[in-house]
């Protein structure tokens, strides 16, 4: 047998049946495909095939519309996140190609392709363009050729982030980490938080992270999870990456006097140096939803050390060197401090996944649906990049127990062994989910029990009950 194809994306397409209300005019429906490069007449009867579908699959449940689709090559995922609008995604099924009788057969594995996961994929990719372009229907009410170009442009670089090979559990969840600080610490933070909208007026939002865990959000939840995937999966990589290039991190000035407190603050999006006003820096402009309606801001990171604060500026205010070099001397030495505090807390504080259980083996996925807290020792990081030291059926049998396990009790257990001696064990409670995957060959479902006891008792003390 040969080498098994990766999962990939075959296609992408979003449209809008009204705008095409007569016969030759089916192009117009069209707001974007991918791959470009595929000809008109394809996108038109793919798409054309898509409303088929929709229109048919309606006749049988009026109230909910068509989500999947299976063929033998391929699966596609249907969203429709806006009135009269439409996104489906085309999954190419991974297959291999095995001999027989001299005769070459090509085997296609469906099961790769699990519904849940690439169901959640799709509508992140939606929430991830609202929040940078704003919606389909606000675009499209001030012109269609804008809103072309903003999925043009959105989806352009979004498909050189998605790794769909890499999917799993973890994009079902779309989870936060938190970093638990003690109550002064904790208060240090909020304390900082409000001085900063309370002396900028102009700065609606703002939300506190360190390494990549967050602290503090004054966002909607919803506007938080997107915003958190951007920041630590693009963000604060690429910044990262030109910080190490660039070479090692000096102390800057928070302001011209050379009588000013030194600090490590800076600026992630904005002026890369705020003396230097000929270099402005990119800002990113977002869209989150408020009480009333979607509003649009300036998404301001400033960094210190490891502990990054992020401001969403009315997009009504001019950003200026002004604002930029008030806030630098402001911010800069009071993060600086704060950063040091907490880097000093943070390494005395045990780290995930450091209980040592009989089998060195032994890792854990969990998730609180109440405030998406997440924790894994399956992903050595935030950003996945494949390497989890458990293999790819095994993460699939999770997936499959989370698409299960939410359909029975609110509290509820599942242990399965699979043929290659692993043991994973599913539980349930309160809306909070547990995975514990073991490798032990001569175990029984005795020793099981008792490894689940002991770690939940080392990591997860009264989230959930052990009989």
């Amino acid at each position: 047998m040969t080498s098994k194809s990766h999962v990939c994306l075959q296609s992408l397409s979003v449209f809008n049946s009204t705008l095409a209300t007569k016969e030759g005019e089916e192009h117009k429906k069209i707001l974007f495909y991918h791959p470009p490069s595929t000809a008109l007449d394809t996108q038109i009867r793919n798409v054309g095939l898509c409303e088929a579908i929709i229109k048919f699959t309606s006749t049988f449940n009026p109230e909910k519309e068509c989500e999947v689709v299976y063929t033998q090559k391929t699966k596609q995922y249907f969203l429709h996140p806006e009135k009269d609008f439409s996104i489906v995604m085309t999954i190419a099924v991974p297959c291999s190609q095995r001999s027989k009788e001299g005769q070459i057969y090509t085997e296609y594995h469906g099961d790769d392709v699990q519904d849940n996961v690439f169901q959640a994929i799709l509508k992140q990719t939606y929430n991830m363009y609202r929040f940078f372009k704003g919606t389909f229907s606000s675009s499209l009410s001030r012109d269609i050729r804008g809103l072309k170009q903003k999925l043009e442009s959105f989806f352009s670089t979004y498909f050189l982030s998605l790794k769909l090979q890499y999917s799993d559990i973890l994009d079902v969840y779309n989870g936060i980490l938190f970093l638990p600080l003690d109550k002064t610490m904790f208060l240090r933070v909020q304390c900082l938080v409000n001085y900063i909208e309370a002396s900028f007026p102009h700065v609606k939002h703002s939300a506190f992270l360190y390494n990549d865990h967050l602290v503090w959000s004054g966002l909607e939840q919803e506007d938080m999870q997107v915003m958190y995937r951007y920041l630590t999966a693009n963000l604060f990589p690429a910044f990262l990456e030109t910080e190490f290039s660039g070479g090692a991190l000096t102390p800057v000035r928070a302001g011209a006097s050379p009588f000013s407190q030194p600090h490590y603050g800076r600026y992630v999006t904005g002026p890369p140096n705020v003396n230097d006003t000929s270099q402005p820096g990119r800002v990113v402009k977002v869209f989150v939803n408020t009480a009333q309606k979607t509003e649009k801001y300036h998404l301001l990171v400033y960094r210190a050390l490891n502990a990054n604060i992020c401001l969403l500026v009315q997009a009504s205010f001019q950003l200026n060197f002004d604002f930029y070099k008030k806030l630098d001397s402001f911010l800069g030495p009071q993060l600086t401090s704060l950063a040091s505090g907490i880097g000093e807390q943070y390494s005395r504080r045990p780290q995930s996944g450091s209980l040592q259980l009989t089998e060195p083996q032994c890792k854990y996925i969990y998730f609180n649906h109440i405030n998406l807290a997440q924790r894994s020792t399956v992903h050595p990081d935030n950003r996945r990049t494949g390497n989890i030291g458990v293999p790819p059926d095994v993460m699939r049998l999770v997936a499959d127990l989370n698409w299960d396990v939410q359909r029975m009790s609110s509290c509820s257990e599942v242990i399965v062994r699979t043929m290659s001696d692993y043991w994973v064990v599913a539980k349930y409670s309160d809306q909070r989910e547990l995975y514990i995957i073991l490798l032990q060959k001569t175990a029984t479902l005795m020793d099981i029990n008792d490894e689940v006891r002991r770690l939940i008792a080392s990591q997860f003390t009264n989230l959930f009950l052990v009989d």
